[in-house]
């Protein structure tokens, strides 16, 4: 750690009460977030209301308005029109309109590190065992921080993967079915003289439809991946670097009862 107080301590053999000060401090930051202590259901709270809310405020139908159809179906096309279907217009509306759900995403990141970091602060008030050691409660939060703020860049970059899976690959299944839907309309196969066709347009707004659906995956997939991999992690392995790293600079007295 490079701390004069950690190794002034260490000198002495107290890496065993270190450790132990650690895990009555790891209790009760465990007890917050499995709802014994208050503090965890504010983890809930960003699933249930702020990401709902996050992604409403996106106003997809907003996106997928005529014009912006218009123009992204049209620069799809490059300087040869479609024949039959803008499959990369398709694409594209899709790939635009689901890049917008990076921003909720991140923010969810971001508040439930917040709320993480406010428990370790809570959880070292209260550590009875720490009141006596001024500096080791200062490196304690130091190492809890570290590993927090390591957990963030990780569940980030996962999160934001979960994004971008779902508008790189498109659900075969679900375009499988827009002929039978746009028959209902009229004819699907529009030449190139008709592409700027009102109501073809609003049958490419089809799209709308999919990127629901697909808002309605990552609605659930997202707050499961923030709690397997920070949530799940804080609790597991909060001081696993710290104790790795302290333990190897005095290793032999990892056992000895000071």
């Amino acid at each position: 750690m490079g701390s004069k107080y950690l190794g002034k301590l260490l000198s002495k053999g107290k890496l065993y009460m270190i450790m132990e000060i650690c895990r009555a401090f790891d209790q009760i930051f465990k007890q917050h977030l499995d709802g014994i202590r208050l503090g965890g259901e504010k983890v809930y709270a960003v699933f249930d209301n702020q990401l709902p809310a996050a992604l409403k405020r996106l106003q997809f139908d907003k996106q997928l308005s005529m014009g912006n159809v218009r123009k992204l179906i049209t620069e799809a096309d490059g300087y040869q029109p479609h024949l039959i279907a803008p499959e990369q217009g398709y694409r594209r509306l899709i790939e635009s309109t689901l890049i917008t759900i990076k921003s909720p995403t991140e923010a969810v990141v971001d508040a439930v590190h917040s709320i993480l970091k406010n428990l370790v602060c809570r959880s070292i008030k209260v550590t009875a065992e720490l009141k006596q050691y001024p500096s080791l409660k200062v490196e304690v939060m130091s190492a809890a921080c570290e590993s927090l703020d390591r957990m963030r860049i990780e569940i980030k970059r996962a999160t934001l993967q979960l994004v971008d899976i779902e508008s790189n690959y498109l659900t075969v299944d679900f375009f499988r079915k827009l002929p039978q839907d746009v028959e209902k309309g009229g004819n699907p196969t529009h030449s190139i003289f008709d592409r700027y066709n009102e109501a073809y347009l609003h049958r490419v707004a089809i799209v709308l439809s999919y990127v629901h659906m697909v808002v309605g995956t990552l609605r659930h997939s997202i707050p499961k991946s923030v709690v397997y991999c920070q949530v799940r992690e804080a609790k597991r392995s909060l001081f696993d670097r710290f104790f790795h790293r302290v333990g190897g600079k005095r290793g032999k007295f990892m056992f000895c009862i000071c």
